[in-house]
């Protein structure tokens, strides 16, 4: 069944086009097709910086933060994938290089283990 989202949900934008649209935004505003319907047209975000910015209803989702927290654990992930690989490659090209990103990869876990539990 379609439940619109109301104000005071937590959202984020599908395909976002600069910075502050990757943040989880807050429903600030729903435009409605009619008066009296459930179906939205339009929602109205605000993001942590202040900002408030309307998108279509096809263009947002609703999302919570434990949402939130498996997107930055899927973030992570990735990161460290890429560090890796990174790594792998300096280890031929440059030794100093290598350990650096190694040294980088090793902080990023730590953290990651430390904040988020991983």
């Amino acid at each position: 069944m379609y439940r619109s989202m109301e104000y005071g949900d937590t959202a984020r934008v599908i395909k976002p086009a600069d910075p502050v649209e990757y943040r989880l935004g807050t429903v600030t505003d729903v435009d409605y097709s009619t008066p009296h319907t459930t179906y939205a047209r339009r929602y109205t975000l605000r993001f942590p910086n202040g900002d408030e910015r309307t998108y279509p209803a096809a263009n947002v989702k609703r999302v919570t933060r434990a949402d939130d927290r498996a997107a930055m654990v899927a973030a992570v992930t990735a990161a460290c994938v890429a560090l890796r690989f990174a790594c792998r490659i300096a280890h031929d090209y440059d030794a100093d290089l290598s350990s650096g990103i190694a040294s980088l990869l090793r902080r990023l876990v730590d953290l990651a283990s430390l904040r988020l539990g991983l």
